[in-house]
């Protein structure tokens, strides 16, 4: 199950992304917002984060107008490591070096065949598991114990 979240900046995105997650046959818990009055990115990115980081959901997908808030507030829940991808060759990157379990795209910057096709290659890229970036990350886990 993946998690998804907008505020009302990505609202469209994140519906045309939810009904591409559909027609894979891909089931997802939407965390809001569902309406376009204006709302607080923190208040839904941070519900699909903890989500993702409990086990709830396997990964998340978090959509503001930029990307940019939205994917600050879920890099801080312990666990999650979110990127903002704008494009598919960051996404694969992402992926592959960081395991990253959070996507962060702008609704102002992504229309949705693209947005689509980096959901695609977020969801569908393994971790490398080679040493060197399991041991980036476990690094990154240890900062995360000292300032928790």
């Amino acid at each position: 199950m993946i998690a998804i979240a907008s505020d009302h900046g990505g609202l469209e995105l994140k519906e045309s992304v939810k009904k591409h997650l559909q027609e894979r046959n891909i089931d997802c818990k939407d965390f809001g917002t569902y309406s376009m009055d204006s709302c607080d990115y923190p208040d839904f990115g941070y519900e699909a984060a903890k989500a993702v980081a409990a086990g709830e959901c396997e990964k998340g997908i978090v959509i503001c107008t930029t990307g940019i808030g939205i994917s600050i507030v879920a890099n801080k829940v312990k666990g999650i490591r979110c990127a903002l991808c704008s494009e598919t060759t960051t996404a694969r990157l992402t992926r592959e070096h960081n395991d990253a379990n959070v996507l962060a795209m702008g609704g102002g910057f992504v229309g949705p065949l693209l947005a689509n096709e980096i959901v695609d290659v977020f969801l569908d890229t393994e971790f490398s598991g080679l040493e060197k970036h399991s041991r980036r990350i476990s690094k990154i886990a240890e900062i995360e114990k000292k300032e928790n």
